[in-house]
């Protein structure tokens, strides 16, 4: 069956990430679920740079960066993704986190070994010409004062979010002037970016220059974005980052898909439950205009240009001041406080205790459980 396609959705089905060639068996894997393109740049709507990794192959990677060592600070969420998608590609990087703690053990437990691999994080900045400053928001501000000396002339600062530079005021963040610093920041969890670079494609990434003393700052900021394993890189600012993602994160990513999942809830198993299995994947992979021509006859436009209006209209104000709290820096200082407490993980946790109390999503516990995919 056929479905009439706009131009753009078109380029997306077609547009696959380039294939990564590794030394290990893991990215050859990778590489081989993947579909090689010659294209390295291309501009999006004549205004957005948009970088494919097939700009960087991998021994052409590995010549650029043989002799830099990248000092993962950090081994959370994206440490981990990042973190073993370099090492798997060759790539010179060591990991520094507090010696004998959780993320200590954690990266043990993904193969780094203590005093080849594995430093507690002062002697890894040391040691490290790439510092990739992979902490939480609120750890890199409580650390900065004891972090910042040890970063000196010469190397490279990379963050993964702008958040703590753009917010610098609140943050105590301020970047020592002789230093590139740069961003990639990974389009997902750092969950998603090791799978799709397992997968052989590679998540979006964005990527900005908040320093070029080298002036080489961009390139290093390309390069190290197909080292993480990014299939794409766009130009951006660490400015437009942030508030991309702050208002993203706290708009239709988690607040917009809770209140409006909950508002619907009467209507769960055909609304919600199909929204998480069904349509939300497809959107990704397709588009939009895909799902409005797959759609029944009964459930095509007109409704869309009917309804469309009355939901844009209902939460235009909600963005609009949401926008607004993270552009003023409100969304930072709420989210410091929170996070600095000593307390953020009994806070956390009762927040997500409320959350799973809900009757909804109770009842998506029983549905899920129905389902054959899921695993008693």
């Amino acid at each position: 069956m056929s479905f009439a396609r706009s131009a753009t959705a078109l380029k997306a089905i077609a547009r696959q990430a380039p294939a990564v060639r590794s030394y290990s068996a893991l990215a050859r894997r990778a590489a081989t679920a993947s579909v090689s393109r010659s294209a390295p740049q291309f501009v999006v709507n004549d205004s957005e740079v948009v970088y494919e990794r097939s700009d960087w192959p991998l021994p052409k990677l590995q010549e650029y960066l043989k002799d830099e060592t990248l000092a993962m600070i950090g081994y959370g969420s994206q440490g981990h993704g990042q973190g073993l998608n370099a090492r798997d590609q060759g790539i010179n990087i060591i990991v520094g986190v507090r010696e004998g703690g959780q993320s200590w053990k954690e990266a043990i437990e993904d193969g780094w070994v203590p005093g080849k691999t594995l430093f507690p994080i002062e002697e890894a900045i040391d040691r490290g010409t790439i510092i990739m400053n992979l902490l939480s928001d609120a750890a890199q501000s409580q650390t900065w004062d004891q972090l910042k000396p040890l970063i000196t002339k010469g190397k490279t600062l990379y963050f993964a979010h702008g958040f703590s530079v753009v917010f610098a005021k609140d943050t105590g963040v301020v970047c020592p002037e002789d230093v590139d610093v740069i961003l990639v920041a990974p389009k997902g969890s750092g969950r998603t970016v090791r799978t799709l670079f397992k997968e052989g494609r590679g998540i979006n990434a964005s990527i900005a220059v908040h320093q070029d003393v080298t002036g080489k700052a961009k390139e290093k900021a390309r390069a190290l974005a197909v080292a993480v394993g990014s299939g794409y890189a766009y130009e951006t600012t660490f400015e437009k980052e942030v508030y991309s993602d702050l208002y993203g994160e706290r708009g239709v990513l988690m607040g917009g898909i809770q209140g409006m999942f909950k508002a619907q809830y009467e209507a769960f198993n055909e609304t919600v439950e199909e929204a998480t299995q069904s349509l939300f994947p497809l959107i990704g992979a397709y588009g939009m205009d895909y799902m409005f021509a797959a759609c029944s006859s009964d459930h095509r436009p007109p409704w869309c240009p009917r309804l469309g209006p009355k939901f844009e209209a209902a939460n235009r104000p909600v963005f609009e001041a949401l926008y607004a709290s993270v552009k003023d820096g409100s969304e930072t200082r709420r989210s410091l406080e929170f996070n600095g407490r000593k307390t953020y993980r009994e806070d956390f946790q009762k927040e997500l205790d409320e959350i799973d109390a809900q009757e909804i999503w109770r009842a998506g516990k029983t549905v899920r459980a129905l389902r054959p995919d899921v695993k008693a």
